[in-house]
């Protein structure tokens, strides 16, 4: 990580993100973090906070019309990664209790502030009908949603 007012990189142990809820962060999100100096330099010790990455719609995700969605109205549901391929796109999770397989893309990942989901993974999505079936237009880390 680079701190915005500069200086030196600063450490992002898995561990502190982990402790945060997430196994992952995409690339240029924003992330407040409480530092500590270390014998081995500037180290983050806690994270606040991790706001998504602002992207530009490339139409990656026909599917769904994001103009038309409006996720303030949907409810996140809690539910577990089944798979995640991050060079294929995307992935499959289920709603806890629910065998049908919820599609999760990964451009609906990078919005969401995330790099890459692990099988067994537990998080919250809030879910459409897409063209080709249920789809997360949202997720969200576990803790972050279940307090």
């Amino acid at each position: 990580m680079v701190a915005n007012e500069g200086g030196p990189d600063i450490l992002l142990h898995a561990n502190v993100l982990r402790n945060f809820g997430q196994g992952s962060v995409a690339d240029g999100a924003e992330i407040e973090v409480v530092v500590q100096e270390t014998d081995r330099g500037v180290q983050a010790f806690e994270i606040v906070s991790i706001e998504p990455p602002v992207l530009a719609s490339d139409g990656q995700l026909d599917d769904i019309n994001q103009g038309e969605i409006d996720s303030a109205d949907l409810q996140f549901q809690p539910a577990r990664v089944k798979w995640f391929d991050k060079a294929k796109g995307f992935g499959f999770a289920n709603v806890f209790g629910d065998s049908e397989d919820i599609f999760v893309h990964v451009e609906v990942l990078r919005r969401s502030g995330f790099a890459d989901l692990q099988p067994g993974e537990a998080i919250c999505m809030k879910i459409v009908d897409g063209k080709r079936g249920r789809m997360a237009a949202v997720v969200s880390a576990w803790d972050s949603v279940v307090s």
